[in-house]
């Protein structure tokens, strides 16, 4: 398993754990991203936000976030 924040454009996997305090839970899960939802990563550059696409959306969000998030790797289409 490793973090959202590292991995590489067009990497697939599927969410396992989101960690951080009451106001970050909230934040993602208000967004869609939670254990067992699917997520690709559309574009993931040095010093940019990471564009990760789940439930039929994009969604922009930056390292920090990211590197709260741990996904199991996998195709998307499993």
């Amino acid at each position: 398993m490793k973090t959202l924040s590292k991995m590489k454009q067009g990497e697939e996997g599927v969410v396992t754990s989101v960690n951080g305090d009451v106001r970050y839970m909230s934040r993602i899960t208000s967004i869609g991203i939670t254990p067992g939802c699917r997520v690709r990563i559309i574009k993931n550059d040095k010093n940019r936000p990471i564009i990760v696409y789940t439930r039929d959306t994009m969604i922009a969000l930056n390292e920090k976030e990211c590197s709260n998030i741990e996904v199991q790797e996998g195709s998307y289409n499993d």
